[in-house]
């Protein structure tokens, strides 16, 4: 059976309704139709009338609905695709020019799908459009655990202990942390991520140690440490300062759990978004800090699902004004 979400067609409607007349089941019915279960329930969500479901009235409305889509969508031209090939060699994902667009104010716009369609047009003709993706068509590979190195770290108050509202994710100065290691363990990048705003601090170290780590956390945000509330780390033997970065940045420090790596998903994140740049294999030692600046700034300044498409500079700026109303 088709997996997946397909519209139906017109005789599909209709013997949809007979079927449900005769009060077959929805397993039946996707048998017969040869679609999935769930097609069928959303047809009969989105377009059925105040009277129950009529097929006629179905297609009509479904007819309507693709004609409105298409009104909406900005057609791809010369102007358009300017925008587009600009916003994709800033390392936008298709979804994010899009989003971006809308919350702009833009009634009309362009659909990810017609993006990705248009890179992948590109690709077929030669072009290099595809390989300012993230992913670059490339799988997916889980990390593994064989090389964590984990240690005991004297002092860990353990996430548990952290206050429940880091977890809404709501306020400013709630920040995560992790390591990023160079090709022959030539250098380390720490990344700095905080939770609300969804802004990124990078600082490059030479060693993977301690003292490296304590110095680069508090360098990089002391200037604005009256928004350092919490930091979360996960359990790397880099973070065993902790107690002298806890002090100097005034603020909480707290280690997720051994193997947990979900309860820091959006440094794991942000650190994929850094791979973009900086790919496994890739020596650090020869990055200058002005290449590190720059991608700390295109990543601050790219577009965010999760923020309505603000970028993560416009999410801080509006949520320490508010931080600073309530301080006043």
């Amino acid at each position: 059976m088709p997996k997946g979400y397909h519209h139906l067609t017109r005789d599909q409607r209709c013997q949809l309704y007979l079927l449900k007349a005769r009060k077959d089941s929805m397993t039946i019915i996707a048998k017969e139709l040869k679609v999935h279960r769930s097609t069928l329930y959303r047809e009969l969500k989105r377009n059925r009338g105040e009277k129950g479901y009529d097929y006629e009235q179905a297609d009509k409305k479904a007819q309507q609905r693709h004609c409105d889509a298409s009104r909406r969508k900005l057609k791809m031209t010369s102007e358009v695709i300017n925008i587009i090939d600009e916003k994709l060699k800033m390392q936008w994902s298709p979804e994010q020019i899009s989003g971006r667009l809308r919350q702009e104010g833009c009634k009309k716009y362009v659909s990810h799908e017609t993006i990705y369609k248009y890179i992948l047009d590109d690709k077929r003709k030669g072009g290099s459009l595809y390989k300012e993706l993230r992913h670059k068509n490339k799988k997916y590979n889980k990390r593994s655990r064989t090389l964590a190195g984990r240690g005991c770290i004297p002092g860990r108050v353990d996430i548990d202990k952290r206050p429940s509202i880091v977890d809404k994710k709501m306020r400013l100065g709630d920040w995560e942390l992790d390591t990023i290691i160079g090709s022959d363990k030539s250098g380390a990048i720490v990344s700095m991520v905080d939770r609300a705003s969804k802004l990124t601090k990078l600082a490059k170290i030479s060693q993977k140690s301690a003292k490296a780590v304590q110095n680069a956390l508090i360098k990089k945000l002391r200037p604005f440490k009256y928004v350092v509330l919490t930091l979360t780390a996960d359990n790397g033997k880099e973070f065993a300062n902790h107690k002298k970065i806890s002090q100097r940045l005034e603020a909480d420090f707290y280690f997720a759990k051994p193997y947990h790596s979900w309860e820091r998903g959006l440094n794991e994140h942000t650190n994929g978004l850094i791979r973009q740049y900086l790919p496994k294999g890739k020596r650090f030692n020869d990055i200058s800090k002005q290449t590190l600046m720059d991608i700390e700034t295109l990543l601050n300044n790219r577009p965010r699902k999760i923020l309505n498409f603000l970028t993560p500079l416009e999410m801080f700026a509006q949520l320490k004004t508010t931080y600073g109303a309530l301080c006043a």
